[in-house]
Formats: structure tokens, sequence, C-alpha cells
């Protein structure tokens, strides 16, 4: 079982940048993916950005290109999330996750991750 820990959330007027933080123990040699989705109240949880931890292939919805940066340091096994220019469809938990033997594709679903953080709260105020 792989443990997530998430940090970085907070309140943020729009326009602004938020740093989330993603670190992974346990058995994290058998994660290929970890990917941040978000769950907004009333909405569906969805795909925000993932990387595979592998060859570094990084995937964004389409929705937070261009405004949000993934990355990932290797010898702490942590990936980071760079939000910037927030917006008013960005608030939500944000959560981090891990896939199991499996690397992500354009097309990855959240039924392909198997540990999941708590969370980290974002509010963006217009």
């Amino acid at each position: 079982q792989v443990h997530l820990t998430e940090s970085g959330g907070g309140s943020v007027q729009a326009g602004g940048s938020l740093r989330l933080s993603c670190a992974a123990s346990g058995n994290v040699n058998i994660v290929r993916c970890m990917a941040w989705f978000r769950q907004s109240p009333g909405k569906a949880r969805e795909g925000v950005a993932g990387v595979n931890l592998g060859g570094g292939a990084t995937f964004y919805a389409d929705s937070v290109k261009g405004r949000f940066t993934l990355s990932r340091e290797r010898l702490k096994e942590t990936i980071y999330l760079q939000m910037d220019s927030l917006n008013t469809v960005d608030p939500g938990m944000y959560l981090c996750a891990a896939a199991p033997w499996t690397y992500c594709t354009d097309v990855t679903g959240q039924d392909d991750f198997e540990d999941w953080g708590q969370g980290t709260k974002v509010t963006v105020s217009s």
C-alpha cells in the first residue's frame, strides 16, 4: 500500500497562485503514475494532471493547460502542482492519487488509481 500526504492548499484571490505537494511513502516502488484530481461541490471528481514516474510524461486536463504545471522530485517520491492564474472554476478538494503497475495515458481514469490521499482544499475568491 502507498500512503499519500498532500499539502499546500489554501485561499487565494482570482489570478493568484498556489503550489500543492504530494509525498508518497510505503510501497512506492510499484507506483507507475501519480496524479491530482479535484472534487468540487456538486461536480464529479475530475482529473487535473498526472505524471508517469518512469519516463516523466505529463498529462493535463484541458481546463488547466497553460496554467498548471506538474513536476516531480524522484528522490523524495514527491510531486508538485504549481497552479497559476487560478480562477473560479478551480476551487475544490485536490486529491493526490497513485496507480500501481499502470502507466497513465490521456484517457486514464480514476478507477486505475488505488491509493488516495486525504486531500487539500483550494478556495478562490473573485
